[in-house]
């Protein structure tokens, strides 16, 4: 079995003095999709600022073998670690091209994406190539900030809710634009609500409560498991 790119183990988190995450241990293999499933509030978005040092946690945090808890957010990312938050942080004055262009780190020499990349991927995004991103929609400021993570040239992304408040159509573009990142053996650890595309696209599936993985298999076996969806997933 190929060594994991992420390797998270009794990760714990805390807001002040509430304790947010409880021991929570899951990996993620190199060109793999694992979605992070759970109601709002069971701890996926700590979990996924925990890896990015964005809250104060304790535990163990490897990527690609090497210690990450404790470092600052920059230097994760510029290990190789992309992270696109629920917030979509684009730079609404900047147009389409100059917000990709911030994605790079150093020359962009080497990455295994390019700015036609990005623009065959997303044609909506070459139409609007020039203009602000601030005046664009919600779906393509999703795919704007899904693409500028990519021009960093990470080895693995975590994207949170990349389909909140999305039209099903644009949807499915994310889901084919998530397939095509393991195509180039990019692994995902996707935060999502939406069980349909997550089960859809994964290799695997987690699921939190109360801080906590309570289950860890394959999309199959969660469809299998009725107690789980209805305990953890179901509203």
């Amino acid at each position: 079995m190929a060594e994991s790119t992420l390797q998270v183990s009794d990760l714990h988190a805390y807001y002040g003095k509430s304790h947010v995450l409880h021991g929570v241990r899951f990996d993620v293999r190199p060109g793999e999709i694992v979605a992070l499933l759970g109601r709002n509030g069971s701890g996926r978005s700590t979990t996924a600022k925990a890896v990015m040092g964005m809250v104060d946690a304790r535990g163990d945090v490897r990527f690609k073998g090497q210690p990450i808890l404790g470092k600052k957010p920059f230097e994760i990312a510029h290990l190789g670690l992309g992270y696109v938050p629920e917030s979509r942080d684009i730079f609404p004055k900047l147009t389409v091209h100059q917000n990709l262009l911030l994605g790079q780190k150093g020359s962009g020499r080497g990455s295994r994406w390019t700015f036609d990349d990005m623009y065959a991927m997303f044609p909506r995004l070459k139409e609007r190539e020039h203009t602000e991103a601030g005046v664009m929609s919600g779906g393509e400021q999703q795919m704007l900030t899904l693409c500028r993570t990519l021009m960093g040239d990470p080895d693995l992304i975590i994207i949170d809710e990349p389909t909140e408040g999305l039209a099903p159509k644009i949807v499915e573009l994310v889901g084919e634009y998530l397939k095509k990142l393991k195509e180039r053996g990019i692994s995902v650890l996707l935060i999502e609500q939406k069980l349909t595309i997550a089960m859809r696209i994964s290799d695997r599936a987690l699921v939190m409560g109360h801080g906590s993985i309570v289950f860890e298999g394959t999309p199959d076996q969660l469809r299998a498991d009725a107690a789980t969806r209805k305990e953890w997933l179901e509203v």
